[in-house]
């Protein structure tokens, strides 16, 4: 892979000069780097899902508190993404990566040594806190470093890679751990990788200037405040009903915080999140598919994990491992990507990756409980992994190509802000959906949760549908010379048909 550091984000402003052997080094390093911080975050969202029951018999949680072990860690890191983002651009991507990065791991290495409930709580919440800080700035480092289009276009959809298939090898690794050593491997696995992460960061991530401006407070409160609402709601709704009292109000004070965000973006001078980053009508259809498309895949994790081990009666690790067709059409996929995008543009390859996905959730409708491994669900995984892998690594070329890189951390925390609240939203309404389903079914137990899941899987092929509309609307694009000299990659750059 040919690559090259942008000499705007070399260390005091000045040009790199090495060899063209040690460049390629130093951006393998730093590849590496950035691509690593990302798998842990990502990871962490669902690797410690198998470990959960071990997790409430050791530490004694309650069976509703058990769920505040992710749910803590989901609801500081959509809340501060945003915050995350723009602060890294006004006062430095690699300090506010490498704080977050350390904050990470030390936090993982406390929950790891929890001695109670709370101590957890409190270190997930810390990992939320780290992640929010590192993630949106590992996004905007790989745009600004990365230059040379063909190298961007790689890389983006590397980190579209471990960001999408990180989610199967969190439950590969979870069961791994979990069956092998304890629930506690699980977060100690974070710290070796952790300490990598920051001793290569200080040595070789390049220091960009900082931004003369002024942090949104304003903004940044009501962002803050207002995600973190709507994903406290979103996990009300999925426990208590869409018709609860705490559900209504957290919705109800999300929106109006988020209203009240967009008010106050639009008339400040130096807004946390630019508006203008959605007047471009590609990158607007690639926010919205980056919402949506969560909303539907997030299904498929978390039901066929239920599947297997309540329905196939299948062991925590024969579990993480019946994810495998999923991970590894996810990676084959990506891989085409840098190729697929120059020759065809982002329409069709998110057009087939949407269909993939759609197809895949349909044959998931067909599941009974006399249903094995083979052949349909082992099917509907691979065109789901495709569907995933086609559908949304696109999406962050798109969205990060040609963005102006002192906006490069908020277009990221909008980016990651907009795919962990879909995937809140998403797993509370297909909850609900499969809550009800299963109430209303007759039968046995396991019919019941069958058919409450193939209605959830319904749904959710509903949700993937709309990515295929919004895919649509996408414009037609065509490689420019005058966009490959300006360092950008040349999928983003609209034809007027």
């Amino acid at each position: 892979m040919s690559t090259t550091l942008s000499s705007s984000d070399a260390v005091a402003g000045t040009r790199v000069t090495a060899s063209p052997r040690a460049s390629r080094l130093r951006s393998g390093i730093v590849l590496a780097t950035l691509l690593t911080c990302q798998l842990m975050i990502v990871l962490d969202i669902t690797v410690m899902n198998v470990a959960l029951p071990r997790i409430q018999s050791d530490l004694h949680f309650s069976a509703t508190g058990l769920s505040w072990v992710m749910n803590s860690y989901s609801l500081v890191f959509g809340g501060l993404l945003l915050l995350g983002g723009r602060a890294g651009d006004l006062f430095g991507r690699r300090n506010l990566f490498i704080a977050g990065a350390t904050l990470f791991t030390l936090a993982s290495l406390a929950g790891g040594l929890a001695p109670t409930a709370g101590w957890l709580l409190a270190a997930r919440v810390v990992q939320g806190i780290g992640g929010a800080m590192a993630g949106p700035n590992t996004l905007a480092l790989l745009t600004t470093t990365f230059s040379d289009p063909k190298a961007r276009m790689r890389v983006l959809a590397l980190f579209s890679g471990m960001s999408s298939a990180g989610f199967a090898i969190g439950l590969i690794v979870g069961g791994l751990l979990t069956e092998w050593l304890s629930w506690r491997s699980v977060l100690f696995i974070n710290v070796p990788f952790g300490l990598a992460v920051v001793v290569l960061a200080l040595l070789y991530l390049p220091t960009a200037q900082r931004q003369s401006a002024h942090l949104d407070l304003p903004g940044a409160f009501t962002a803050t405040t207002g995600v973190a609402a709507l994903v406290y709601g979103f996990i009300s709704a999925a426990s208590d009903g869409w018709g609860s009292a705490t559900t209504d109000i957290f919705l109800a004070a999300g929106a109006a915080l988020i209203i009240a965000f967009l008010a106050i973006e639009s008339r400040t001078a130096q807004p946390l999140l630019p508006l203008r980053l959605f007047a471009d009508r590609n990158r607007a259809a690639a926010y919205a598919n980056m919402f949506l498309t969560p909303m539907a895949g997030m299904s498929m994790f978390f039901f066929l994990t239920q599947f297997l081990q309540d329905v196939l009666g299948l062991s925590a690790l024969a579990t993480g491992f019946a994810f495998l067709p999923t991970a590894a059409l996810m990676f084959t996929m990506i891989r085409l990507i840098p190729r697929l995008l120059p020759r065809f543009g982002p329409k069709p390859v998110t057009l087939v990756g949407a269909g993939s996905m759609v197809t895949g959730l349909i044959l998931l409708t067909q599941l009974t409980t006399d249903s094995g491994y083979f052949p349909l669900l082992f099917i509907a995984m691979i065109l789901i992994g495709c569907g995933l892998g086609l559908a949304v690594s696109p999406l962050n070329v798109i969205i990060m190509s040609n963005v102006e890189p002192h906006e490069a951390g908020a277009a990221g925390g909008a980016l990651q802000t907009l795919q962990q609240t879909g995937a809140s939203l998403g797993l509370a309404i297909l909850v609900t959906v499969f809550g009800t389903a299963t109430r209303s079914a007759g039968g046995s137990i396991q019919h019941a949760l069958v058919s409450g899941m193939t209605t959830a899987f319904a749904a959710a092929a509903g949700i993937a549908t709309l990515t295929f509309v919004v895919a649509l609307t996408f414009r037609a694009v065509r490689p420019t010379t005058a966009g490959a000299r300006r360092g950008q990659t040349p999928v983003t750059e609209s034809s007027s048909g």
